[in-house]
């Protein structure tokens, strides 16, 4: 009997179910890839978006920039501005999670350690400015020579001076960092040029001129991440949980002022407008036309004062009854190295015309009586310069400046420096401003320190500069990303322009915000 095969039903079935759970897995994985690609999609956007916000709050930094001095005050300033700066809407949504805001943060000192935010811009002529710190021993006569920073008469560099005054600096590197900036290649006591970079592996010269970034400094021999960043290992502007009260090697880092490193304390953008509150250009005391100068002062001082200047310049002058004749200047013979200058100086004796009566002398109505200064220096400040330039570089904005940097200061001492940090008001907008303090003059007028010393102190100093640091979150009112905007804005002229721009989105940490969030960079 022949076998007979029974047909096996099944098998298709079994096939079936195979191929469609094969079709199930293969559209549950290009769907878990959709999704993927769906979120990061999403990621991006908002990533953008995001960034997006934080380039509204560079552009509203800069437009406020843009706005006189006067108008700003009345808007609530630049210092600490929550009003201004603080959660602004960028774009506007029912939902929190695409609600998009910037954010402008500053660091609060305290002395030198960051205690705190504020929603404002940094100034940054409260660091000390690299690109034009040899300046400093040209126009002193100071000159290197052999000596490690002194000249051939013995003058001590006032650019070495500066330097000795971070914490943690020592001879070698002070003199290391200035032969990187110096234009020529001779090494000086301590320093090092060409041979000593040459012979590393890989080899490298020296800059011998400004250094293109803070960072270029890591190549100066002796400039370690840790002298150069401190604890502030992600640029977070103070040292994090993981390091807070570390040390390092070999500096005292008792007071915290080394937390964030040199980088807190060093620019090389500084400068300060010589402009008027209103934008107009200020008074030139040192120009060559007397006549001139002499019209553009009498609305601003009184007859008296403006005849002094001119006559000061003239060495003297012709009397036209008991006034300078003011028709007959000659040519300047004296120019003014400070407006200090004027505070003191002797009364200036004016030639008699052939039958002419009356004084002869000038008496000077820059007395160094505190009260008397309280009214002149400010106006004069405020309203005259001694340079021709548009903007003066390099000088150090004594109303914020942390006290490290004070110190730094050539003729500063920790007693003066203490005295000017408990007597100032960095936030020149707030109700509690005094008005002479925005003249760099004012520590005399207060009776901080004398003439004398504001005097020797004038040319390294300021009491506001124009060139900004601006650190800008964007952020959503609910969800990440954030990012994280650096731009450096320089007001010098109008319109205000952008000098730096980083995107600092990709480093974690910041200036620690309300609700336990962080935000910013030092």
């Amino acid at each position: 009997m022949k076998y007979l095969q029974r047909p096996r039903r099944g098998v298709v079935l079994l096939l079936v179910l195979i191929v469609v759970t094969m079709l199930a897995l293969g559209s549950l994985g290009f769907a878990e890839l959709m999704l993927n690609e769906h979120r990061a999609a999403k990621t991006s956007s908002r990533q953008s978006q995001a960034r997006a916000f934080a380039e509204s709050g560079a552009e509203l930094a800069r437009q406020f920039l843009d706005r006189t001095t006067d108008d700003q005050k009345t808007a609530g300033g630049l210092y600490d501005n929550a009003q201004r700066f603080s959660s602004q809407l960028a774009a506007d949504d029912n939902s929190p999670r695409d609600r998009g805001r910037f954010t402008l943060i500053a660091p609060r000192y305290e002395n030198s350690t960051v205690t705190g935010t504020r929603y404002g811009l940094q100034d940054e002529s409260s660091r000390i400015n690299l690109a034009t710190i040899l300046n400093y021993d040209k126009s002193s006569g100071s000159s290197r020579g052999p000596g490690g920073g002194a000249g051939s008469s013995g003058t001590t560099s006032k650019a070495k001076t500066i330097l000795m005054g971070l914490p943690g600096m020592t001879d070698a590197i002070a003199d290391a960092i200035l032969d990187w900036i110096d234009a020529d290649d001779t090494p000086r006591e301590q320093g090092a040029e060409s041979e000593f970079y040459g012979s590393l592996q890989p080899a490298y010269t020296p800059r011998n001129a400004p250094p293109a970034s803070i960072e270029e400094l890591l190549l100066v021999r002796g400039v370690t991440p840790e002298l150069l960043f401190g604890l502030d290992a992600v640029k977070m502007g103070y040292s994090s949980s993981s390091s807070a009260g570390g040390t390092i090697a070999g500096v005292d880092n008792s007071d915290g002022s080394m937390d964030h490193g040199w980088a807190a304390y060093l620019t090389l953008w500084s400068a300060e407008s010589n402009l008027k509150a209103d934008g107009t250009p200020k008074i030139n005391l040192n120009q060559s036309d007397l006549k001139k100068l002499y019209d553009d002062l009498t609305p601003i001082l009184d007859q008296s004062s403006a005849e002094y200047i001119v006559a000061y310049r003239l060495g003297g002058g012709t009397a036209d009854g008991g006034h300078l004749d003011t028709s007959k200047l000659g040519k300047a013979s004296k120019t003014l190295g400070s407006i200090l200058d004027l505070v003191g100086a002797s009364a200036i004796q004016l030639k008699q015309p052939p039958g002419g009566s009356g004084p002869t002398r000038l008496k000077n109505p820059f007395t160094s009586d505190t009260a008397a200064m309280s009214t002149y220096l400010p106006k004069l400040f405020d309203n005259c310069t001694t340079d021709s330039g548009k903007s003066t570089a390099g000088r150090i904005n004594i109303n914020q400046a942390p006290r490290t940097v004070l110190l730094c200061i050539p003729g500063m001492t920790s007693d003066l420096a203490d005295q000017i940090i408990s007597n100032r008001i960095p936030d020149q907008a707030s109700p509690s401003a005094k008005a002479d303090q925005t003249c760099p003059a004012w520590p005399v007028i207060e009776g901080v320190m004398p003439l004398a010393t504001i005097k020797s102190m004038l040319p390294y100093i300021t009491a506001g500069g124009s060139v900004y640091r601006a650190q800008i979150i964007g952020h959503f009112d609910k969800g990440n990303p954030v990012a994280r905007l650096q731009v450096l804005l320089d007001a010098t002229q109008r319109p205000t322009r952008v000098l730096l721009w980083k995107d600092m989105s990709r480093m974690t940490g910041g200036f620690p915000g309300e609700g336990g969030s962080t935000t910013g960079e030092r």
